[in-house]
Parts: C-alpha cells; structure tokens; sequence
C-alpha cells in the first residue's frame, strides 16, 4: 500500500526541481516507491569543497530535497505544505567523483509533523551520509 496523497508521475515530481537550488546543483528524482523516494546528485564542480571531496552542505541538501519533496508528497497540496524545522547528518565517508545516490523513508507521518530518515550512498553503495529530516505540516498560505 503506497503513503503518497495520491498517485504521482515522475515527471510531475520532477518538473518541481526546475528553477531552484535542486536543479542548480544537479539533484535528480529517478523513483517513487510505495513508501520512499529515491534520487542522485553528481559529485562535481557544483557540489564539492575547495579539496575535491562532497561537501556536506550539498548532502544536507540532497537530504532535505528528498524529505521534503517526499514530505509534499503524502500531504494534500490544496490545503497543506511541509516545511522544514530540523536538519541533522552524519558524513561518513568522503566521495570525490560519480553521484551519490539517496533515499528518503518516513518515520513519523503525523497530521502536524513529519520526520524522514534518508541514507546517501556513493556508487559502490557504500554509505556516505545518514540524515533525519523533521517537518513541519502547515496550513497552505496563498501566493
């Protein structure tokens, strides 16, 4: 049985990268399971610090990328949006090339909060980053 609000393309989930900091630094959605959702990032120019290596920043933001847009997912757009509270990772292992790949399952899916557990691995699959991601559920306010 899927959590999602209802069913989503992955085109539809996709297009919301196009114009923000996800799709600046190359984040990508490639699956929607019935109860997570996967993506990558390159390691790259865009994502690594001064020495070559992944920044950490860039895994925070893959992290809250895919909470948050799994987050959106299980809530009724027309009446709610999820917003970010807290943010914590663990960087365990240095990348320099490739794409690190992440996955994003809830943990507690309330009606007023939301926390996710996603876990970055490099291409060798191999953990990289383990993130926890809490939510906030709000009344949507208009544009």
């Amino acid at each position: 049985m899927s959590i999602w609000f209802r069913e989503y393309g992955l085109a539809e989930i996709s297009a919301l990268q196009h114009g923000n900091m996800g799709a600046h630094i190359g984040i990508e959605i490639v699956y929607i399971g019935p109860d997570h959702l996967d993506g990558r990032m390159p390691v790259d120019q865009r994502t690594t610090q001064p020495d070559g290596i992944l920044h950490g920043g860039a895994s925070v933001a893959l992290a809250e990328t895919l909470g948050s847009v799994g987050g959106a997912m299980v809530a009724d757009w027309e009446r709610c949006q999820v917003v970010g509270q807290e943010i914590n990772a663990n960087h365990l292992r240095p990348v320099r090339e490739g794409h690190v790949h992440g996955t994003a399952r809830p943990i507690h899916l309330g009606r007023r909060s939301q926390v996710w557990g996603i876990e970055i691995v490099d291409d060798r699959k191999r953990l990289v980053c383990v993130s926890r991601l809490t939510l906030a559920v709000i009344e949507r306010q208009p544009r």
